[in-house]
């Protein structure tokens, strides 16, 4: 069953990372409001290309691509405050030029505390880049920077009840990380270089 989880995160981040390089269907008229849709080509037994308008789950791009970011460290970071899986999340963060937000100090985590804070008067429970996706125990940014900084709860990571391949924060009153299931519903943190 693990290995199942695992090749299906796998191959839904490789698709979401193709889809994401994807020419953005936001600026061809009479697109507005649709996303790219990734499609399995069932008679070549590969993937292609549809860009069929369907209902878009990303957050939208403000007209000022800068709007609403933070500047932190010559990063900048980004609350995102609508739910969704990690997997979507990312995908979001991505369509804005960045990732889930990678975390390299105690002083980063308190401005992405801070940043939650301010735009929820609350700490609660929100993504970031953090995951174990493609093997138990060995975590990574979706970013690709080292993961040399965490902030684990006590006896986190635990794969509670099953897998949990993902990074949230805010976890407990301690508001430290925990691991937990992908496909739960969370805010998220984006991070990109420049704002």
């Amino acid at each position: 069953m693990k290995t199942l989880t695992l090749s299906a995160l796998l191959c839904a981040m490789m698709a979401l990372t193709r889809a994401a390089a994807l020419p953005d269907a936001e600026d061809e008229p009479g697109t507005e409001g649709t996303a790219v849709q990734v499609l399995p080509d069932a008679e070549a037994g590969n993937w292609t290309d549809s860009f069929t308008p369907r209902e878009s789950h990303i957050v939208k791009r403000s007209a000022s691509f800068s709007e609403g970011w933070t500047a932190f460290n010559g990063r900048c970071f980004l609350y995102v405050p609508r739910s969704m899986n990690w997997a979507a999340a990312e995908r979001n963060c991505m369509s804005m030029g960045g990732n889930l937000a990678s975390v390299h100090n105690i002083q980063e985590y308190r401005e992405i505390q801070s940043l939650i804070l301010r735009a929820t008067h609350n700490q609660g429970l929100t993504w970031i880049g953090g995951s174990d996706a493609q093997q138990d125990g060995v975590w990574f940014w979706s970013d690709g920077k080292p993961f040399s900084f965490s902030y684990w709860c006590s006896g986190e990571p635990n794969n509670y009840q099953g897998p949990q391949n993902c990074l949230q924060i805010n976890h407990i009153d301690k508001k430290c990380w925990d691991d937990q299931q992908c496909d739960v519903h969370r805010p998220s943190v984006c991070v990109r270089n420049g704002c």
